[in-house]
C-alpha cells in the first residue's frame, strides 16, 4: 500500500484530524456566504417596506439614530442616517439613483455576497453630483443608457448600505429630504413615465425573523449549512482566487451546485463544524491588526479580504458590513493605557493635544457601548461625541473627552461621555481618513484611568 493511499484513508477517516481540519477551513471558507443568505431572507421578509426591513431591491431607510432599545445590530452608530437595500440581480441591473449632495458627505457601500466590498459610490469616490449607476450581475451582457455608470458586482446578490452624514437630530428633515430622492429603479423599468405599482410580495412563512442570522446559522446542522452554501455558490460564485481553496475541499463535496459526501467522511464533519464555529468565537476575542495606545485598529485587508478566509469569517460573525479603511476607520478600545479592562465605576480621559484631533476629510466620533455592544441610557441622551460638537479647548489648545458613569461638573459637561456603570468599550468612528490614519502617522490618545 503506497503512502499516497494510507494518507487518503486516513483523511476520509471520519476520525481523522486531517478531516476534521479539512471540515473546518470549508465552513469558515463559506461562512460569510450562508450568513449573507440568512441575513437577506430576514432583512427582506416583508410584503413592502417598513422601518426596519424592506421587500428585494427596495430601500430601507433608517429616519432617526438607534437608541438604548435597539437590538436589530452590533455597535450601531449616532452619526450617520442609513438606507439599506438588499439587490437581486438574477433578473437584471438595478439603478441607484442619487442627489445632488452638494458638500453632505455620504457612502453607498455595496458588498458581494462573499461580504467584500466592490464599489464605493459616494463623496470620495464620485463627488456630491446627482448620477445614475447601473450595478449589474456577473453574467448580465447589455447596452446602458448614455450617461449611466456601470458597477460590476461579481455575485448575483449585493448588499447595499447607504449612510449620510447627519448632524445631530436637528439635522433629520434635511436628510429626510435627500433620502427621499435615493431611488432604486430596474434597468428594464428604466425611462418609463410611470413605473407599474410594486405591490405587496410574497413572503416565505418559514422564515424565522425572531432569532438573529448569526444564530440561525449556528443551529444549522452540518448538511444543512454545506448543502445551502454548494447551492448559493452557483449564482454567487467564488473568486479566481478561490481556485486553490474550492480544489482542497472537493473530496468533500464542497463545490458550486455539488454534492455533499458526508457518508464518505463519517463524523468529520460535525466534528470539524464545530470545531470551525468555535475558531471563529475565540479570534473575535483576539486582535486583529495593530494595536495602537491601546486602540484595535483592523487590518489594510478589510472589507477587501483576498483569501484571508478566517477575517472574513470572523467579520462576518461579529460586524457584517465593514466598510473599506478609505472610507471609514474604526478603532476600538476595551482597555485603558495600562491595560486594564475598562469599567464604569472608574474614570477616565481621552485627552488630544493641542493640532492633533484625528485627520479626517468628512468626520470623528467617540461613541460608547456597554459589554453587549448596545447604547446605555445616561442623562443627556449622549451616545457619542465628536467634531460636531460643541467641544470645549483646553487652555494650552488640546481637547479633554470626561469617560465617566457621574457628571465632571458643569464646567465640563460639554466633553463628557457618559459610561455606563458596568463593563464598557469604545469605538473611534474615522470618516474618509487622511493617509496619516491608513499608515499610521497619526495615533490615536490613550485611554487614561483619572480615578
Amino acid at each position: 500500500m503506497t503512502q499516497q493511499v494510507k494518507h487518503q484513508r486516513s483523511t476520509r477517516d471520519g476520525s481523522s484530524v486531517e478531516g476534521s481540519r479539512l471540515v473546518a477551513d470549508a465552513y469558515i471558507f463559506g461562512y460569510p456566504l450562508v450568513v449573507m443568505d440568512v441575513t437577506r431572507r430576514v432583512a427582506t421578509s416583508v410584503p413592502y417596506p417598513t422601518e426596519s426591513r424592506a421587500p428585494i431591491n427596495q430601500f430601507i431607510h433608517m429616519r432617526a439614530f438607534p437608541d438604548p432599545s435597539f437590538t436589530d445590530v452590533v455597535s450601531p452608530n449616532a452619526d450617520t442616517l442609513y438606507s439599506v437595500a438588499w439587490l437581486d440581480l438574477t433578473s437584471g441591473p438595478m439603478v441607484l439613483s442619487l442627489p445632488e449632495m452638494g458638500d453632505r458627505y455620504y457612502v453607498m457601500q455595496l458588498l458581494d455576497a462573499w461580504t467584500n466590498v466592490f464599489a464605493s459610490p459616494g463623496t470620495r469616490t464620485t463627488g456630491g453630483r446627482r448620477g445614475d449607476f447601473a450595478i449589474v450581475g456577473p453574467r448580465w451582457t447589455g447596452t446602458l443608457p448614455k450617461g449611466m455608470h456601470e458597477i460590476e458586482s461579481p455575485t448575483n446578490v449585493a448588499f447595499l448600505i447607504g449612510r449620510t452624514k447627519t448632524n445631530g437630530t436637528a439635522d433629520y428633515a434635511s436628510v429626510h429630504a435627500i433620502q427621499d430622492h435615493y431611488a432604486l429603479t430596474p434597468l428594464n423599468a428604466w425611462g418609463m413615465l410611470r413605473r407599474p405599482p410594486l405591490g405587496e410580495l410574497f413572503v416565505d412563512p418559514t422564515i424565522d425573523t425572531g432569532i438573529p442570522p448569526v444564530e440561525q446559522v449556528a443551529r444549522m446542522d452540518t448538511t444543512t449549512f454545506f448543502s445551502t452554501l454548494n447551492t448559493l455558490m452557483m449564482s454567487n460564485p467564488p473568486s479566481l482566487a478561490d481556485a486553490p481553496a474550492l480544489e482542497r475541499f472537493a473530496p468533500l463535496g464542497v463545490g458550486p451546485g455539488r454534492s455533499l459526501d458526508r457518508a464518505g467522511w463519517g463524523p468529520a464533519f460535525d466534528v470539524g463544524s464545530r470545531q470551525a464555529r468555535a475558531r471563529l468565537i475565540e479570534e473575535s476575542a483576539r486582535p486583529h491588526g495593530r494595536v495602537v495606545n491601546g486602540w484595535e485598529v483592523a487590518p489594510a485587508n478589510i472589507g477587501r479580504f483576498g483569501t484571508d478566509y478566517l477575517l472574513r469569517a470572523v467579520v462576518a460573525m461579529f460586524g457584517l458590513g465593514a466598510n473599506l479603511p478609505e472610507d471609514a476607520v474604526y478603532p476600538r478600545a476595551t482597555r485603558d493605557s495600562e491595560g486594564r479592562p475598562l469599567r464604569g465605576s472608574k474614570r477616565y480621559i481621552v485627552r488630544f493635544r493641542k493640532g492633533d484631533l484625528p485627520p479626517v476629510r468628512a468626520f470623528w466620533s467617540l461613541t460608547m457601548y456597554n459589554d453587549k455592544q448596545r447604547f446605555v441610557e445616561n442623562p443627556l441622551g449622549r451616545y457619542a461625541i465628536g467634531d460636531r460638537d460643541t467641544l470645549a479647548f483646553d487652555s494650552d489648545g488640546s481637547v479633554t473627552v470626561f469617560v465617566q458613569h457621574d457628571s465632571p461638573g458643569t464646567a465640563h459637561e460639554a466633553n463628557w461621555l457618559p459610561a455606563p456603570d458596568e463593563p464598557f468599550n469604545l469605538v473611534m468612528r474615522l470618516y474618509w481618513p487622511t493617509p496619516a490614519i491608513l499608515d499610521g502617522a497619526w495615533r490615536p490618545p490613550p485611554v487614561q484611568c483619572v480615578s
